[in-house]
C-alpha cells in the first residue's frame, strides 16, 4: 500500500465551493452528487477493459483520500470491482469515519467474501461493509450475502434490468439509508450512464475530473456520453503534472 503525500494546501480552498454541504444540494430530498475521475487527455479511464491503470500524481490520488472524508458514500459499478479489487476506504489522515462503499452490480456477480474489502472490515471495525444495490430478480450467492450481512453491509434490491441505471431509485434508497452525499467514481458505464441520465433530471450537484498528461491509446476505455453535455461554473487547479477541473453539468 503506497502512502500518500501532503494534500497541496491551495487544493482545500479550490474544492470548497464543490463539496457537499446543507446550501447546495439541487435536491435536499436526495444525496448531494459528486462525479469524480481521473481521465487521460483522450477521455481515457484504464489502457483496456477490465485492466486497472495507474493514471494520475500522487497528489490527485491524494486529492481523492481528501474528497473520501467528504462524502458519506462511495459508489462504484461491478465493472470497476471486478477490474480492480478496489479497498474503497480513506486513507487521508485523521478521517474521523469511513464511507460506505455502495456497488451497482444487477446480476449480483460479486464475490464479495474473497475480496480485499472483505479482508479489510474482517481487520479494522472502522472500516464499513458495502451496500450492493442489485435487480430485483438477480440470484444472489449465499456466501456473499452471509458475509455482506455479518459484516453490517446490505443488499438492496431494485428493478435495474432494462431501465438503466434507475438513478432516481438508487438516490432515493440510499438517502433513505442515511447517505446524505455520495461521491460516484466510475467506471465508464456508470459515468456515461450517468451522465446521459443528468441531461434528462439533474441529479449532479458537483462534478471533479483529474486529467493526467497521456495519451491512452484507441484500444483503452472511453469516458464519452450519448450526447452533448456542458459544464457550467467551471473553475481549473494546475498541480505537478496532473490537471483539475471542477464544475456543474
Amino acid at each position: 500500500m503506497s502512502e500518500l503525500i501532503p494534500l497541496p494546501e491551495s487544493l482545500v480552498p479550490f474544492l470548497e465551493s464543490y463539496l457537499p454541504n446543507e446550501s447546495n444540494t439541487n435536491h435536499p430530498n436526495r444525496p448531494f452528487v459528486t462525479l469524480t475521475y481521473a481521465q487521460s487527455l483522450d477521455s481515457r479511464i484504464s489502457a483496456k477493459p477490465g485492466t486497472q491503470t495507474k493514471i494520475s500524481h500522487m497528489e490527485t490520488k491524494t486529492m481523492t483520500h481528501y474528497l473520501r472524508t467528504r462524502h458519506d458514500g462511495i459508489l462504484v459499478g461491478i465493472g470497476t470491482i471486478l477490474a480492480d479489487d478496489p479497498k474503497l476506504t480513506c486513507r487521508f489522515p485523521n478521517c474521523k469515519s469511513q464511507p460506505r462503499p455502495i456497488i451497482i452490480d444487477p446480476n449480483a456477480k460479486w464475490k464479495y467474501q474473497y475480496s480485499t474489502l472483505a479482508g479489510l472490515c474482517r481487520a479494522d471495525d472502522n472500516v464499513l461493509a458495502p451496500f450492493i444495490i442489485v435487480d430485483e430478480s438477480a440470484t444472489i450467492d449465499s456466501g456473499s450475502y452471509d458475509c455482506v450481512v455479518k459484516q453490517g453491509g446490505k443488499y438492496i434490491r431494485l428493478p435495474l434490468r432494462g431501465n438503466s441505471s434507475n438513478w432516481l431509485d438508487i438516490l432515493d434508497i440510499l438517502k433513505q439509508e442515511g447517505i446524505k452525499s455520495v461521491m460516484i467514481e466510475g467506471g465508464a458505464r456508470v459515468i456515461n450512464d450517468l451522465l446521459d441520465f443528468n441531461q434528462v433530471t439533474n441529479i449532479i450537484d458537483s462534478l471533479i475530473i483529474t486529467i493526467a498528461p497521456v495519451f491512452l491509446g484507441n484500444e483503452g476505455v472511453e469516458v464519452s456520453p450519448g450526447g452533448r453535455v456542458d459544464v457550467q461554473n467551471v473553475t481549473w487547479w494546475q498541480g505537478i503534472q496532473d490537471t483539475v477541473l471542477c464544475g456543474r453539468p
